[in-house]
C-alpha cells in the first residue's frame, strides 16, 4: 500500500473511529449512570433525562408528594402529629430527601436531624409556588437543594409550609462522574487511535527502512552479495527495488573493474614477456657483434637482419599497447577514403607473403572481386586487422609446414576477406570468446608463447567501426578460419545521399 493511501487512510480513521468509539462510550456509561440513579432514586428515566436532574428529582418524590396532598385535602392537622411526620421522612430518606415543616416562620420539623438555619432562610414564602407534583424550586449557593412545598392551614387558623427538600448533590455527583467517564474515554480513545496509525504507518516504514540501513551498512563495506527483496508496492518498496538495482549495478561495475585489473596485470605481464624476448635477442646479436662473432660480412648481415626483425617485433607490441589504449579511451584515429579492394589486398598480399616465406609458412592469395570494386575505409587499421589475423596465425602455428592462405570474395553489397591457417585450431565452445579482451584459449600454452591477449579485440573492434561484422570458423588439429565483411562503396547510394 502506499505511503499517500496509508496517509489517507490514517486521516479518515482518526476522524471517524474516535466519534464511533465515543458514540459507544458514550451510550454505555450514560446507561449505566442511568441504571445506578435508577437504583437510587427509584425512578424509571432515559438518557435524555440526565440533563434535566430537577425532573429526576421530582420524580423521585412525586409519590410522597401526593400522598401529602391527599392528606392534606383530608386533615391538615395529620402534619402537626410527629410520628406521621416522622413516618413520611423515613420514606423520603431512601431518595435523598427530607421533611421539613414550617408554622407560621418558625421551624417545627426537621426530618435532616441538622442545621438546616441556612436553608430554612432561603424557603420560600407561604403561598409562593404551587402545590402540583411536578413543582419545586432549586435553591443553588452553598446548599444546592431542590425543594417541593405543600401549603396547608390548620384548624386553629395557623399557616403552615410542608416542605420535601432533596439534595441536588447526589445527582450531580452522577453527571460530574458521566461528564468525567466521558473526558476519560475521549482521551483513551484518542491516545488508542493514535498509537494504532502510528504503529501502522511505521509498520510500513519500518521493514523497507530496516532493510536499506541494512543493505547501506553492507554496501559502505563493499559487500554486494545479497539481495533485497520486498513484495509491496508503496513509494519505499519501489526505493528498495531502485536500490536492489543500484546495488547490481555496483556490484557489476565493481567485477569489471576487478576483472580489468587482472586483465591490465595479465596484460602488462604480457607485454613484459613478449618484450623481454626480443630485448634479450637484440642484446646477445649486439654483444656478439662487439665481441667481433660477426667476423664475416655474411654473418653482420644476418646479426643486423636479425636485430631489425626484433626491433619490429618490439614496435608492433608497442603500437598494440598504444592502440589498446586508444580503445579504452574510445579515440581511435580513423582516416576514412574510398579503397579500390584488387589493388589495396594485391599490395598487402604481397607484404604478407614476403614476412611468412621469411618464416617458412605457405601462403597463396584468391581475389575474386572485380577490379572496380570500392570499400570505404582506413586503410592502416585494415592492414592492421589482416596482421593481426595473420600473426595470431602464425603465433599459434603448430604444424611443421605452416600454411596461411588469404581469400577476398564478392558477396552482394559486401566484400568478404578469408584468411585460413592450417594450425592447432580452436574448440567450438570457445569461438564465441575469441574476440573477447584478454581472452586465450590456453592460458598456459599462451603464456610460454606471449601475447598481449587484445589482438582480436583490436580486429573485432575495427571491423566494426567499419559497420562489418566479424566471425571465426575452426575446427581443431585442422586450422582456422578468420572471416570479416566490409559494405561495398555505391556509387548510386551515395549520389542519392
Amino acid at each position: 500500500m502506499k505511503l499517500k493511501t496509508r496517509l489517507i487512510i490514517a486521516f479518515f480513521v482518526i476522524i471517524l473511529v474516535p466519534f464511533f468509539l465515543f458514540a459507544l462510550a458514550f451510550f454505555g456509561f450514560s446507561r449505566y449512570q442511568v441504571r445506578l440513579v435508577e437504583e437510587s432514586y427509584g425512578v424509571p428515566m432515559s438518557i435524555e433525562d440526565l440533563s434535566d436532574s430537577m425532573q429526576v428529582i421530582g420524580k423521585s418524590t412525586q409519590t410522597t408528594f401526593e400522598k401529602m396532598k391527599e392528606q392534606a385535602a383530608r386533615n391538615a392537622d395529620r402534619f402537626l402529629d410527629r410520628d406521621y411526620l416522622d413516618e413520611l421522612n423515613d420514606s423520603l430518606t431512601s431518595r435523598y430527601s427530607w421533611l421539613l415543616v414550617r408554622i407560621d416562620d418558625k421551624l417545627y420539623y426537621n426530618g435532616l436531624g441538622k442545621n438546616v438555619d441556612d436553608l430554612f432562610r432561603e424557603l420560600p414564602v407561604f403561598r409562593a409556588f404551587s402545590s402540583a407534583p411536578d413543582g419545586g424550586s432549586y435553591i443553588g449557593k452553598n446548599i444546592e437543594a431542590f425543594v417541593k412545598q405543600l401549603d396547608v392551614e390548620f384548624d386553629d387558623g395557623k399557616q403552615g409550609s410542608i416542605f420535601i427538600v432533596s439534595s441536588v448533590g447526589n445527582l450531580l455527583m452522577h453527571t460530574s462522574n458521566l461528564v468525567r467517564e466521558l473526558i476519560l474515554s475521549v482521551v483513551v480513545i484518542l491516545i488508542f487511535t493514535a498509537a494504532l496509525m502510528v504503529i501502522w504507518i511505521y509498520a510500513g516504514i519500518y521493514t523497507p527502512l530496516n532493510i536499506l540501513s541494512e543493505a547501506t551498512y553492507r554496501i559502505k563495506n563493499e559487500d554486494f552479495d545479497f539481495q533485497i527483496e520486498v513484495k509491496g508496492k508503496d513509494e519505499l518498496s519501489e526505493l528498495c527495488r531502485d536500490f536492489d538495482d543500484m546495488r547490481r549495478r555496483l556490484k557489476e561495475q565493481t567485477e569489471q573493474k576487478e576483472a580489468f585489473d587482472r586483465q591490465s596485470k595479465e596484460l602488462i605481464s604480457n607485454i613484459s614477456h613478449d618484450l623481454k624476448t626480443p630485448i634479450t635477442a637484440v642484446k646477445g646479436y649486439v654483444e656478439g657483434i662487439m665481441d667481433g662473432v660477426a667476423d664475416t660480412p655474411e654473418k653482420m648481415d644476418r646479426y643486423i637482419r636479425t636485430i631489425y626483425i626484433k626491433a619490429n617485433d618490439m614496435d608492433r607490441l608497442i603500437n598494440e599497447l598504444t592502440f589498446y589504449s586508444n580503445i579504452e579511451t574510445d579515440r581511435i584515429p580513423y582516416t576514412f577514403n574510398r579503397i579500390n579492394v584488387a589493388e589495396y589486398f594485391d599490395d598487402c598480399a604481397e607484404d604478407v607473403g614476403l614476412e611468412l616465406r621469411e618464416k617458412e609458412i605457405s601462403f597463396s592469395y584468391i581475389n575474386t572481386v572485380e577490379t572496380e570494386v570500392q570499400i570505404i575505409a582506413d586503410a592502416e587499421q585494415l592492414k592492421r586487422v589482416i596482421n593481426n589475423i595473420i600473426s595470431n596465425s602464425v603465433k599459434y602455428m603448430d604444424k611443421p609446414r605452416g600454411s596461411v592462405e588469404i581469400r577476398v570474395k564478392d558477396v552482394g553489397d559486401f566484400v568478404q576477406v578469408e584468411i585460413e591457417d592450417n594450425g592447432k585450431g580452436i574448440p567450438t565452445k570457445e569461438l564465441t570468446n575469441i574476440f573477447d579482451r584478454f581472452y586465450r584459449t590456453d592460458a598456459s600454452r599462451n603464456s610460454a608463447q606471449g601475447g598481449s591477449g587484445i589482438g582480436l579485440s583490436i580486429v573485432k573492434k575495427i571491423i566494426e567501426d567499419h559497420g562489418g561484422r566479424i566471425w571465426a570458423n575452426s575446427r581443431v588439429g585442422q586450422g582456422t578460419t578468420m572471416c570479416f565483411v566490409i559494405r561495398k562503396y555505391q556509387v548510386n547510394v551515395e549520389a542519392g545521399q
